[in-house]
């Protein structure tokens, strides 16, 4: 299947890192202009290298006043991909104010004001658009020590349904991939324990945790008009998790 994102406007959060910064680079490829955003600043200079004329934001989306300052005028967006995220992990005992308020900051309200800003310049400029938002298998399965993270992950996906309801019509799709582990640096993090990681690969029927290309390409068919029939979907990239 061939994808061509030719002139189209594309901007992507958490893209310093991971799936954020294949997918923006991916997008480079095919033809975006792209938008880089990320909160860490060597990130953003070594993907400008990597990619020349990729531009680059560096922002704390956890910061409203200064995700405003920083995207509020950013120019036409066509396509837009909420992929920042942070994954600090508590017992459910231990669960801190600091960890819930960072957490719902970034993973659910960033969201909402960043497709704010791309959905009203749609709107206003008659446009058709794409957001896709990267959720989790956790949105949907319990995972212990991920009581934060799998909330705010469930609301992501509920975000997304009432997103497609009310933007579908302005011709504005909104999807989200939910991925099972993928070996980032973030998650390398989380699942390098051996007897952890083997508990959820028990779990998996395809025995593997993906690969970020495999999420990428999702992404990259969610934000094409091959899936212009698709919106308020939750699109899994597991393995089989949520069907055991």
């Amino acid at each position: 299947m061939q994808l061509n994102f030719r002139g189209l406007p594309a901007l992507v959060t958490g893209a310093g890192k991971g799936i954020g910064r294949d997918t923006a680079k991916a997008l480079h490829a095919l033809g975006a202009k792209v938008v880089a955003v990320s909160r860490t600043d060597a990130d953003l200079v070594s993907l400008s290298k990597e990619c020349p004329g990729i531009q680059t934001v560096c922002v704390d989306l956890g910061d409203w006043d200064a995700t405003e300052r920083a995207l509020g005028n950013v120019g036409p967006v066509d396509l837009l991909v909420n992929n920042a995220a942070v994954a600090p992990l508590q017992p459910f005992l231990e669960v801190t104010k600091e960890v819930f308020d960072r957490s719902f900051d970034v993973n659910l309200r960033a969201v909402i004001q960043v497709s704010q800003i791309v959905a009203r310049g749609l709107i206003a400029r008659g446009a058709p658009g794409a957001i896709v938002n990267i959720s989790s298998q956790a949105s949907q399965r319990a995972i212990t020590n991920h009581s934060v993270y799998c909330s705010t992950k469930g609301a992501m996906d509920m975000l997304t349904r009432v997103m497609a309801l009310e933007l579908g019509p302005h011709k504005i799709r909104v999807n989200a991939v939910n991925p099972t582990v993928v070996m980032t640096p973030m998650a390398q993090a989380n699942w390098s324990d051996p007897q952890k990681a083997k508990a959820m690969l028990d779990r998996i029927p395809l025995g593997r945790f993906a690969e970020v290309e495999n999420v990428v390409d999702v992404i990259l068919f969610l934000l094409s008009d091959r899936s212009s029939m698709t919106t308020g979907s939750t699109v899994p990239v597991d393995g089989g998790f949520l069907a055991t």
